[in-house]
This record gives C-alpha cells, structure tokens and sequence, in this order.
C-alpha cells in the first residue's frame, strides 16, 4: 500500500460479523440500547395498533350508526344522532398519539446520546492506536488517508448504529405486530401480504453485492482524495515554483471523477430498493382489494368493512418497515466498507512491540554497541550492513555521509523506532530487544531536521519535553541554548504547527524541549540545518554544555560545528568507513578530508561573493 492508494477490500463482506462488533461499542450504555429498542418497539406497537382502531371505529360504531339512523333519512325524518360510541374512539386515538409522540421524544433521546459516545470511544480507539503503531506504518499511510478515518468514516458507522438501527427497530417490530394482528383476523388476507415479504427480500439479496462494490471505492477514493488535498495543499509552494498547478489539478480531477462514478453508482443501486418495495407494498394492497373485497360483498360476507379496511391499511401500512429495513440493509452495506477500514486500522499490530518479560531500563550510562546490526526497509536494498560500532557513555559522536548512506537509519535504531533486521544492539550491556520502549525512550532526547510544535504557548511546547517541570528549569533550558530572548514571549501561541514562528524559532524551542527533558542520550539529527548561522553559533555553547556528561549523537551538515566531538564516523553505503576525531581523519586524507575541505571551499567562496556585494 503506497502513501496515496488505501487498501481495496474485495471479499463479499459479511454483514453480520460487521453489525456484531460494530454494536459491541453500543453494549458499552447497555441501559441507554435498552432503553432506546424499548421505546422505538412502543412506537411500531402503537401504528401497528392504528388499523385495529379503525377495524372497531367501523364495525362499532360507523357502520351500526349508519344501519341505526338510515331508514329515518329514508322516511325524512332528521334523527337525534348520539355521537356518545365515537368519543371512545376519539379518546383512543388521542391517547395513543401521546404515547407515541412520548416514545419518539425519549428514542431520539437515547439515540443521540448512543452516536456521540460510541463516535467518542472509536475516535478514541484509533487515536490510541495511532500512537502504538510503529514508525514504519507512517512511512506507508498518508496524513489524509488517517484523516478519513477518525472522521467521515467513524460519522458513517456511528449514524448506521444510532439512526440508522431506528429504522431496523422499528421495521422488524411493525411487521410482527401487523403480521400478528393480521393472521389472528383473517390467515388468508394474512398470506396475501405475507408471501410479497420474501420475493422482495431476494430482490434484495442480489443488489447488495453492487451496493458493496461500489460503496468501498467510494471511501476509497475519499481516503485518496483527502491525502492528496493535503499533500498538495502543504505543497502548494512547490507546485508554483516548479509550474506543476495544472498536473496537480488534473490529478485531483481524475480521483474526483473515479469517486463521482462510483458513488453515483452506488446511490443507483441503493435507489432501486424504494421503487421495488412501493410497487410490492402496491401490488399487496391491490391484492388485498381484490379478494378482500370479494370476501366482503358474498352474503353472507366472510368479513366485515373494518376487517377490509385495516386489511387494506396493514397492506400499504407494512411496506413502509419493509422500505426502512431495506434501506437500513443498503446502508449497512454501504457502512460496511467504511467498518473495513476503521477496524482494520484497529486490528494493525505495532512492528514494534514488548516481549512480555521485557525489563525496564533504570538509571542508564548511555553506552551503545551495534553488533553485526545489518537493517533493510526493502529485502533487496540493504541500508547497514553488519555494522559493528561501540560508543562509550558520555561520548560526543558525530555521523557524516552522503545523503541515503544509513546515518538517519542508525539513529532510528538506537531510538527503536526501528528494530535492526540482524544482528544486536546493546544500551549499557543489555539488548534493548528484552527491554520496554518506554523506559529507553524516557532517556532520550532527540531533535530532528523538521522540527515540529504542537498547538499552544512556547511554555506549553517546551514543557512537553516533561510535565512537571518548573518555571524556573523552562528558563534554564532556554539560557542553556541561548534562547533568553524567549523568556519574555513564554506566554505566545505558536499557533498550527507552530505556524506563527519562523523555521529557526521552532528549531530553538525543539531544542530546549529536548534539554528540559534532561536525557541520558542526545540526538541530533541535521538538527541546526534551519538555524542561521548566527543562532547556530549562539547556541552551540550550550550545546557544548548539554553533551558534558552525556551520550550524544550528531547529524551535522555543516562540519565545522562537530569538530570538537569526540568521534567523527563517516557512513557510506551502510558502512562506516572512518572513525576518530577531527584532527585523525584530516591527517588521513580520506573522505572526511575532501568533504571538509569541500565544504570550507565553498564556505570562503560566499563569504567573499557577500563581501564583494
């Protein structure tokens, strides 16, 4: 799966299995579920009651009433009519449309209640996981790709198990309910109505298969959409500079077309369940009609108007379940692929995981020793290569190299972000494979290339690095790194990102959030590349200061701030050509040689280009 294209589901997907650990979120407010199938059941009840009341209104009182006064309006005589066997009636249907309108109030209660918490513990869910996944799953998945997880794919399963189940809930319960009252009055009306239900379920069966298809490229293609709106959004500056907006353009255009064609066509396919189940709940009804009606005029009549009547009701009446239990169906289905990919997120194991005896790191020296440790992304494109280093602790080591060399993979795997494909890596003597992340990752301090700050004031962000740290130890870590000019500005917001800084800003602050947190080991990775020369020399007395005493590994791309480390090693190829300091491999005339002396070339050539402007 590449940055941009999101795993494609093929198989028929079963519904229940979804449907059943979807509804194990909902299990969580087992009262509220309850109640809210108790109330949405009252209300199917109650409209499944409507066609009995009118089955007695007729019987009862209309049709006696009629045969009571007709022979005086035949004689033309005006009859003092009694309206005193309709009040029951008018009593009745009052009451019941209190009891339901009661009922909808407290289902629509519960349901939105269950959307949001159960919306709440999966977004909860994912984020978790988003946070236990090992690195290499992020060199795979696209900010936007993720995006579409936690939300328009957590709103769709959500609606599908609040909303959605009223439909379902209510369908079920008014079929019963009709189908019962039905087969207690007359079993062959009953069967009329009853065989239409199975013929439109096999309907059913046959479309839900296209729904399926064309609803999981349909969230595909959003998931691919939503990455490269981000992507292109954050490189909007590169697609200028390099004339790219057209290419951009067209490729967002062909990835809108594919999801406009298959969500019509899955809105297609959805829409022929309405028109199937209206002309089926038609053809019942004409039925009905038919044959009820003849029951009703043969002397003497096998049934009574009424029993027409609420026949004639129950007819029309009980398409309407069958269309929401249909369209409940569709939307499972459609919810499905939107499942697929919340759950197969959930169900992705970390590459990176504790052994269960794994043991914590205590107080470490910050001794590191890569044996034989050989690591590849891709089997056939190695990046070390038996690599056998040993650091001392305390020791200042500096890793320099052409770009793609192994010097970024070495300090991936010291901080286990990564974990070494042969060979063994030892902190203080111990494989830090029988050790807890955890506990490694406390010691360390690292501040990388792109720095990154989180929405929040510059204390907020520099108090990451430890929580309970004081005010005092914040303006420490800022004198440390010659940062006193943000002593006074603690209380700004970075904004987005740390939008509202410049790239050095965001560097200084990144920096003293790796010295508040007082680390055994320190790394550094390019991490002065976007600090100007000025501020690189400003700070690299307190860098000078935080390394005393401390394992320190550095990615440098200027040389001459990594002249005073202890040790100097060049990585090529997945190798470590060179070891020792400055002054060693300057006498050897080696690769660090023509680097460094390439670089200060270089470095002479502007100042005197600047000085001549």
């Amino acid at each position: 799966m590449s940055k941009l294209r999101d795993k494609q589901f093929k198989t028929k997907g079963s519904l229940f299995p979804f449907l059943k650990r979807i509804f194990s979120y909902s299990m969580r407010y087992r009262r509220w579920l309850i109640g809210f199938i108790i109330f949405v059941l009252m209300v199917s009840a109650v409209e499944a009651v409507m066609p009995l009341v009118w089955l007695n209104l007729l019987d009862n009182a209309v049709v006696p009433l009629v045969e009571q006064y007709k022979n005086s309006y035949a004689q033309g005589i005006q009859p003092e009519i009694d309206l005193a066997p309709l009040l029951k009636y008018v009593y009745m249907i009052a009451g019941l449309g209190l009891i339901l309108a009661l009922s909808v109030f407290m289902f629509i209660n519960f349901a939105g209640r269950i959307q949001e918490f159960v919306m709440y513990d999966i977004r909860q869910d994912l984020f978790k996981k988003l946070q236990e996944l090992s690195f290499s799953f992020y060199d795979k998945s696209a900010v936007g790709w993720l995006m579409t997880r936690i939300t328009s794919d957590t709103s769709k399963v959500t609606e599908l198990i609040s909303w959605g189940f009223i439909e379902c809930v209510w369908g079920f319960g008014m079929i019963v309910f009709c189908l019962i009252a039905m087969f207690i009055y007359n079993w062959k009306l009953a069967m009329i109505v009853t065989l239409t239900i199975p013929v439109l379920a096999l309907i059913s069966s046959k479309i839900r298969i296209l729904i399926l298809k064309y609803s999981r490229d349909s969230r595909r293609y959003n998931s691919e959409i939503t990455a490269s709106f981000n992507e292109h959004i954050n490189g909007v500056e590169v697609n200028k500079s390099m004339v790219q907006e057209n290419r951009a353009s067209e490729e967002f255009e062909s990835l809108s077309g594919k999801m406009r064609d298959a969500s019509y066509k899955s809105s297609y396919f959805m829409a022929l369940y309405q028109p199937l189940v209206i002309f089926g709940g038609s053809v019942a009804a004409a039925l009905i009609i038919y044959y009820g009606g003849s029951m009703a005029i043969t002397f003497p009549p096998e049934i009574t108007v009424g029993l027409l009547a609420a026949f004639f009701g129950y007819a029309t009446l009980i398409y309407e379940p069958i269309l929401d239990i249909s369209r409940f169906y569709s939307q499972a289905q459609s919810s499905i692929s939107a499942g697929e990919r919340i759950f197969s997120l959930l169900d992705t194991q970390p590459m990176i995981k504790d052994r269960k005896d794994a043991e914590k790191f205590d107080d470490i020296k910050g001794e590191i020793e890569f044996q034989a440790v050989s690591f590849h992304y891709e089997k056939d494109k190695p990046i070390l290569d038996r690599v056998n280093l040993k650091i001392e602790a305390g020791q200042s080591i500096a890793l320099v190299g052409e770009t793609g060399g192994g010097k970024s993979t070495i300090i991936n795997l010291i901080c286990r972000f990564y974990e070494p494909t042969g060979g063994v890596i030892r902190i203080d003597g111990k494989d830090y494979m029988n050790m807890t992340t955890q506990s490694l990752r406390s010691k360390l301090g690292v501040v990388l290339q792109t720095p990154h700050l989180f929405s929040g004031s510059i204390r907020d962000n520099i108090r990451y690095g430890r929580d309970e740290a004081t005010e005092e130890e914040i303006i420490d870590s800022l004198k440390l790194i010659g940062g006193d000019e943000y002593i006074e500005r603690l209380d700004e917001e970075v904004g987005e990102g740390g939008e509202k800084l410049s790239l050095g800003e965001k560097q200084l602050i990144s920096f003293a959030r790796a010295v508040l947190a007082n680390p055994r080991i320190f790394i550094m990775d390019e991490a002065t590349s976007s600090v100007d020369t000025l501020a690189e020399a400003k700070i690299q007395s307190g860098i000078h200061e935080m390394i005393k005493g401390r394992t320190s590994i550095i990615i440098a791309h200027r040389l001459s701030t990594i002249k005073n480390c202890d040790r100097i090693l060049v990585v090529k190829k997945g190798k470590i050509i060179e070891d020792g300091n400055h002054h060693e491999l300057m006498v050897k005339r080696g690769y660090y040689f023509n680097l460094y002396t390439r670089q200060l070339r270089e470095q002479r050539e502007q100042e005197m280009l600047s000085f001549s402007d």
